[in-house]
């Protein structure tokens, strides 16, 4: 009797359509060791690449859209349609860099089994973590000591 979450689906009364353990009859076959080398540093870029995308949530988006709201707002004289315009532009931009993260992280995957390494996993949560600790540093860094705020509102400044 099979009751292992993994084999019949997360169910324990039986298989849901389509989720049978997939099982080869053979291994696969890979490529001479150059194209093996070539898959892993087209990883190696297309994880560089992620790491772009997910680094421009931290700095280049949100200023270019600050920017582009600062003008709707220059132009239309409604400060009101400049904030909507930099946040809805920005939440849309943010959503595509998404998408995008995701879908290089699913090619990122078959690269690297391509490459002859069991990369059952994606790496965007980990992408995200990283990029989302050194923004975290950064941002608090130049907050307290380039930005002019003071640390504490009693006239001392770092």
């Amino acid at each position: 009797m099979k009751t292992d979450p993994t084999d019949n689906g997360g169910l324990f009364v039986g298989r849901r359509p389509g989720t049978r353990p997939v099982r080869y009859p053979r291994l696969p076959e890979f490529k001479g060791e150059g194209r093996r080398h070539l898959d892993r540093i087209l990883a190696a870029l297309m994880l560089v690449v992620m790491a772009v995308i997910v680094a421009a949530f931290w700095g280049p988006l949100p200023l270019a859209w600050m920017w582009v709201g600062s003008q709707v707002d220059y132009l239309s004289d409604s400060t009101f349609l400049g904030i909507i315009t930099a946040f809805l532009g920005l939440l849309f931009t943010l959503l595509l860099g998404l998408v995008m993260a995701r879908r290089i992280d699913v090619a990122w995957i078959l690269v690297r089994r391509a490459g002859g390494v069991d990369q059952r996993q994606g790496t965007i949560g980990r992408v995200f973590a990283v990029a989302s600790v050194i923004g975290a540093i950064v941002f608090g860094t130049w907050l307290l000591l380039f930005s002019g705020a003071e640390f504490a509102p009693i006239g001392i400044n770092i």
